[in-house]
């Protein structure tokens, strides 16, 4: 029986912590984080002229597409990312 009654409190003596550790858990303060964070665009964009010659490119739309400028821009910001130094030789024809 001394044993029952030891598990009995230590059953009890578990069950009170639990409950005293959610009450406090469910009445702390925490300060309100916003949903979503914006970032602050970069201070260095504005004197980039590449990026602002892509922002002007983005901008004509459609008409961006027939703009010889406008494609040799994407080639180049494309061999960027993919962080080619040249852009590949064109394949010698057959």
């Amino acid at each position: 029986m001394h044993a029952k009654t030891l598990l009995q409190s230590g059953a009890i003596f578990f069950v009170c912590v639990a409950i005293g550790v959610t009450v406090i858990e469910l009445t702390r303060d925490e300060p309100e984080l916003p949903l979503y964070r914006t970032l602050a665009p970069p201070t260095d964009i504005a004197a980039d002229p590449f990026r602002a010659a892509l922002r002007q490119c983005r901008d004509m739309g459609e008409a961006a597409i027939q703009d010889a400028g406008c494609r040799k821009l994407w080639m180049q910001a494309r061999d960027r990312f993919l962080g080619r130094q040249h852009a590949p030789a064109a394949p010698e024809g057959r």
